[in-house]
């Protein structure tokens, strides 16, 4: 069975390079390109392919938004990310999502073939330099400290964040306050400022 792929990079000639070699690889048709995350969602939307690949880094909407975008309204739907920097906290991220592929950009056409076909058929894909790096780099913060971070470093207060994670505000201060300390930070927003730095969010 053919796989209809959507081709997501702002680089054209990185996408009209895989548009070509991608279907000389593998049973795969690419159905659509998009420049931007905004082009690749309404792609989405309009033809529904059966596996997104996407860039990580594009104008507008990055690849993880677009990502979270897809897996929100179609949850278990096949995506691929693909990316030139790649950091242990955005596969920890991606993955969370249900992202079920995560390769470098620089890897051979049969390679991003072969993640394509395995996503398509309900595996993952995920390249071993990535993996390994995430291993190694262990986060201090616990998800929770995270999650209250990442809405503190859009500037909510505690009262704010509390209602969106509905925790207790006082939950949320002991987070802040746990968070701080491992960071070696004097407030939330530095602490999570840090922690962005890092790539721990």
């Amino acid at each position: 069975m053919t796989i209809a792929v959507l081709l997501a990079d702002d680089e054209r000639l990185i996408r009209s390079a895989l548009a070509t070699l991608l279907p000389l690889e593998g049973d795969i048709r690419v159905i659509a390109e998009a420049g931007t995350g905004t082009e690749a969602v309404a792609a989405f939307e309009r033809l529904r392919p059966d596996v997104a690949v996407l860039d990580l880094e594009m104008p507008e909407r990055d690849g993880l938004d677009v990502a979270q975008h897809i897996l929100s309204t179609s949850p278990g739907h096949a995506v691929l990310l693909l990316t030139r920097h790649a950091r242990p906290g955005t596969l920890r991220s991606a993955l969370r999502l249900g992202v079920r592929g995560f390769l470098g950009k620089d890897a051979d056409p049969a390679l991003i073939a072969a993640a394509i076909a395995e996503v398509a058929a309900g595996g993952r894909y995920v390249d071993a330099t990535i993996s390994a790096q995430a291993l190694i780099n262990d986060i201090p913060l616990t998800e929770r400290e995270r999650d209250v971070l990442r809405v503190a470093s859009d500037g909510y207060s505690v009262q704010d964040i509390a209602r969106l994670l509905h925790l207790a505000p006082g939950t949320v201060r002991n987070y802040i306050s746990s968070a701080i300390g491992k960071t070696h930070t004097t407030n939330r927003h530095d602490a999570a400022r840090y922690a962005r730095e890092h790539d721990w969010l």
